[in-house]
């Protein structure tokens, strides 16, 4: 079950009307949690922030505050000029806990805890496609126009005020990649200005706390939506993509069941009802856990379906067949056409690459205008992949990742059918080709120093994976003892027992 971190956002402000900015940091690429992004100010609440309730509004405010402080200097209610070096120990990682708990001892001394004017105004959770999951207060804040945020190099790399239109616009032109959740309120924040953003945000953030489906971009261009599938633990979720502006695909409309169906279509319908049209549902591969709604979403929107010609001769030869008459063999290198894109530029494309291993049929997509990679089950970013014999074949499906691999390049998004994106996805591809490597080795030594049965096997060789996944696990073990011995490296000597070859 995922943990839920109670965390706080900062939307700090300046200025009026078309003077309006807000402040933005850029965090540090290494960080696992939105690495390489701008964002807001903020962080995990702390104990010392609350009163018992980590999720109380006094509480966002103080972690706001405390936050502002430690990230960018800001500090409006002079507690940081009365406590020397405080700023200093919130920063560092060894003393920032005491820290926080000296900040609430001088802010409880100033009495009436101003606070800087702090205001709590929307919430936002995680959704559950993740091991970790936050509920993030937003609090607005307002700075003077003299104020000149510092930002201290570490958990941040950058950070400074701009106007809401002109980091859109940066980010439509790929120019940086922008937290999701903060695309949201700057969208909303330049339809309604600043006093009916303040107004309204809260009950359109209910809305999706309540179920409708998050407009997660990560690209511009490329909604995902996590939805409950029956898939392999520990995901709990496949992500569909609905991809394009005016022409729109929808890549694997996973779920069977009809209120997580009903909430991708509510997505799709608010697309649609803009002007958009769905022109097809794509599908990466046939296994159920991405293929549920497929016959649902095209009939609702009267669209073909796209896929493999292996992934099409699988679906119909289920029991129950496959109920749609317009379903279409997609080749490898078929460039899909998207029309124009976010930022305007003409061509844009959405090109099918086949790349089997996990799946004979398998498909991955690369968008042409921002390199994203809607990966299927190529990469699972919450686990590995499972490479089941006969249809899974461990050696076809590492050609598939170097192939995809190579067509990336640095700080372009991979986004995968289980668990959230990677905004270097070049580098996933390549950390999964290394892991692949050192289990191979592990087999091989295994094998050398006299296991033979596949049970031990596994139990050597994937010693670190949760003892409930082993029976998953020994599916992968399988497809790698197969690979040794098509290479003439390993020979099954009876059923599930095997040497080394010459051995």
């Amino acid at each position: 079950m995922a943990r839920i971190r109670i965390a706080t956002a900062a939307l700090v402000t300046r200025g009026e009307g078309d003077e309006l900015e807000v402040l933005v940091v850029r965090r540090n690429p290494t960080l696992r949690f939105f690495g390489g992004y701008w964002a807001f100010p903020g962080g995990v609440v702390d104990a010392a922030d609350g009163d018992g309730d980590p999720d109380a509004d006094e509480a966002h405010r103080r972690c706001a505050l405390r936050e502002l402080l430690e990230e960018v200097g800001f500090d409006p209610d002079g507690i940081g000029a009365a406590a020397p070096g405080l700023r200093e120990r919130l920063v560092g990682r060894s003393t920032e806990a005491a820290a926080a708990r000296e900040y609430r001892a001088a802010l409880d001394a100033l009495g009436s805890e101003p606070l800087g004017g702090a205001t709590p105004f929307a919430r936002l959770t995680t959704p559950p496609f993740a091991p970790v999951l936050y509920r993030t207060t937003f609090v607005h804040v307002v700075a003077d126009r003299g104020f000149t945020p510092d930002v201290v190099e570490g958990e941040l790399i950058d950070g400074g005020f701009e106007r809401p239109g002109a980091l859109l616009d940066s980010w439509r032109r790929g120019e940086r990649l922008i937290a999701p959740p903060v695309v949201f309120m700057l969208e909303h924040l330049m339809r309604l200005g600043l006093e009916g953003f303040m107004a309204e945000i809260g009950a359109i953030a209910r809305s999706l706390e309540e179920g409708a489906l998050h407009p997660i971009r990560n690209v511009p261009g490329v909604i995902m939506a996590p939805l409950a599938t029956r898939t392999l633990p520990p995901a709990t979720t496949t992500n569909a993509y609905v991809v394009g502006e005016d022409r729109l695909f929808v890549v694997d409309p996973a779920p069977e069941d009809a209120t997580e169906l009903a909430r991708l279509e509510d997505l799709i319908d608010g697309r649609c009802s803009g002007g958009a049209e769905v022109v097809g549902v794509l599908l990466t591969h046939h296994h159920p856990d991405h293929v549920g709604g497929a016959e649902r979403i095209a009939a609702r929107y009267d669209a073909p379906v796209l896929a493999h010609e292996e992934t099409l001769a699988r679906l119909r030869a289920r029991p129950a067949g496959f109920g749609v008459a317009n379903a279409r063999a997609l080749g490898d290198g078929v460039a899909l056409p998207l029309g124009v894109a976010p930022d305007g530029t003409p061509g844009w494309t959405l090109t099918a690459h086949f790349t089997p291993g996990h799946a004979p049929g398998h498909l991955a997509f690369r968008e042409s205008r921002y390199g994203a990679v809607l990966a299927g089950d190529l990469v699972s970013t919450v686990s590995t992949i499972v490479i089941d014999p006969p249809e899974g074949h461990l050696a076809t499906y590492l050609e598939s990742l170097g192939k995809m691999r190579d067509t990336m390049g640095p700080g372009e998004v991979l986004h995968p059918a289980h668990g959230p994106v990677a905004a270097e996805g070049r580098r996933v591809l390549e950390r999964y080709i290394e892991h692949r490597a050192r289990r191979e080795e592990s087999l091989v030594a295994a094998l050398a120093n006299g296991l033979t049965d596949e049970t031990a096997l596994v139990a050597r060789v994937y010693a670190d994976v949760d003892e409930r996944l082993l029976p998953i696990a020994a599916r992968s073990l399988r497809a790698g003892l197969e690979k040794l011995a098509d290479e003439a490296r390993a020979v099954e000597t009876a059923p599930a027992r095997w040497a080394p070859a010459g051995g």
